[in-house]
C-alpha cells in the first residue's frame, strides 16, 4: 500500500478567554492537520504550531514519504528526519514530521482494522490524566470554576497551574493563586504548578520550599528547561518532583536532559519531538533511566502510545487543546474519575469534521 501525497490544512481557533503563563500570552491556538490516504484508507495527525509548519511540510516532507509503503513507518520517519537536516531538526521541522508520523501510525491501524493502542501493544487498559490550565490571567472565580469542574465535577484527581508571573515578578500572587487552587480541590487532589522557566535558579529553590506548604508535588520548569545545571540544582534541593522536557524536538535532546540527572519526570510531546514513533523510543530511554515520563499537551494524540508505555505517569489534559480536539473530531475521550480509555474503534478512533471547523481555516 502506498502513501498517496499528505493533503495539510491550518486551522486557528481564538481561545476562550484571555491566556498567558509565566513567560507568554496568547489568544489564539492553531492547529496543522495532516491526512494521509493509501488505496481507500486515510490517517490523520496534527501537531500545534504556526502555519509555517504546513509550508515546511508541503515543501520538506511531502515529497520524500509519497510513494512509500504505508506499513514501514520507521522508513518514513528516518526520510524526513534526514531530509530537514539543512532546514534544521529542533522546532517547525520536529512539528511537520511528528504529524506526519502521527497520521502514518493511524492509517497503518486502520489498514490493519485494528485500534491503534492494540497495534502499538498496550502496557495498560486506562491512562491517567491530570486537568491542565490555571492560566495567569484567570481572575479567583475562573480558576476555582476550572478546577473544582475537574476535581470535584469530574473527578480528576490532580491539577496543574501557571506560576511564575511576569517573569517571575509576581511571587505574592503565584502563591497566593497556589493557596486559592489548593483550597478549590481540598486536601486529597493532587496539585501540580508550572513556570514555564520562569524562575531564575535561587528563585526557584525559594518559591519551591513555600510550594510545599501547600502540597505542591510537581514542579514544571521551574528555570529554563535549556538550563539542565539549574533544573538539576532545583531538584536535588526540593521535596517536590521537577519535571520538563516538552521542547524535546529530537531523541538526543532527551538523552541530554536524563544524563544531566535534571528531572523526576521525563515529559514527552508526540506532536513535537517526531510523533509517536520517536515518543516511544525516548519513553525507552528514560525507561532505562529509571524514570516515568508524562505526555504534553494534545491528550488525544497521546492516548493510545501512552497506553504502551509501562513506564508512564500520566497525560496532560490540557484546556486549549481539549478545546480544539473536541471541536474539531469526533470520538473525543472522556476523563471521568481521572483515567481515559483508548478508543476501541479503528485507528487512533478519532474522525476530522472538515465542514464543522470550515470557519477556522487559515491554509
Amino acid at each position: 500500500m502506498k502513501i498517496q501525497q499528505p493533503v495539510v490544512s491550518v486551522y486557528t481557533v481564538p481561545t476562550d478567554a484571555p491566556e498567558a503563563d509565566g513567560t507568554l500570552a496568547w489568544d489564539t491556538t492553531t492547529v496543522v492537520v495532516a491526512e494521509i490516504t493509501a488505496g481507500d484508507t486515510t490517517g490523520t495527525g496534527w501537531t500545534y504550531g504556526p502555519a509555517a509548519v504546513a509550508d515546511l511540510l508541503h515543501e520538506q516532507l511531502t515529497p520524500v514519504v509519497t510513494g512509500l509503503d504505508a506499513f514501514d513507518i520507521a522508513a518514513a520517519h528516518d526520510a524526513m528526519c534526514r531530509t530537514v537536516r539543512n532546514a534544521g531538526r529542533p522546532g517547525v521541522a520536529s512539528c511537520a514530521i511528528s504529524a506526519v508520523d502521527v497520521a502514518l501510525w493511524d492509517l497503518k491501524a486502520r489498514l490493519l482494522e485494528l485500534p491503534l493502542a492494540r497495534l502499538l501493544g498496550r502496557a495498560r487498559d486506562t491512562v491517567p490524566v491530570y486537568g491542565s490550565g490555571g492560566f495567569t490571567t484567570y481572575h479567583e472565580t475562573h480558576l476555582a470554576a476550572q478546577l473544582g469542574g475537574w476535581v470535584h465535577g469530574q473527578g480528576i484527581p490532580r491539577v496543574k497551574i501557571k506560576i511564575g508571573e511576569a517573569w517571575g515578578r509576581a511571587v505574592p500572587r503565584d502563591l497566593a493563586r497556589v493557596q486559592a487552587a489548593r483550597q478549590v480541590i481540598g486536601p486529597q487532589a493532587e496539585l501540580y504548578v508550572d513556570a514555564n522557566g520562569a524562575y531564575t535558579r535561587k528563585q526557584a529553590i525559594r518559591v519551591g520550599h513555600a510550594l510545599a506548604d501547600h502540597g505542591v508535588g510537581w514542579f514544571e520548569e521551574p528555570v529554563s528547561s535549556d538550563d539542565l545545571t539549574g533544573l538539576r540544582l532545583v531538584r536535588d534541593t526540593l521535596v517536590c518532583d521537577v519535571a520538563a522536557g516538552e521542547y524535546g524536538y529530537d531523541l538526543p535532546y532527551f538523552a541530554r536532559m536524563l544524563a544531566a540527572g535534571a528531572v523526576d519526570c521525563l515529559q514527552l510531546d508526540a506532536t513535537r519531538c517526531g510523533g509517536i514513533t520517536e515518543f516511544l523510543r525516548a519513553a525507552a530511554l528514560a525507561q532505562a533511566h529509571g524514570l516515568e515520563i508524562s505526555a504534553h499537551c494534545a491528550p488525544h494524540v497521546h492516548a493510545a502510545a501512552a497506553a504502551a508505555v509501562p513506564n508512564l505517569r500520566h497525560i496532560e489534559w490540557f484546556h486549549d487543546h481539549v478545546r480544539v480536539e473536541s471541536l474539531f473530531f469526533d470520538g473525543v475521550l472522556d476523563p471521568a474519575g481521572g483515567f481515559v480509555r483508548p478508543a476501541a474503534g479503528v485507528g487512533h478512533g478519532l474522525t476530522l469534521r472538515s465542514a464543522d471547523v470550515e470557519e477556522y481555516r487559515v491554509v
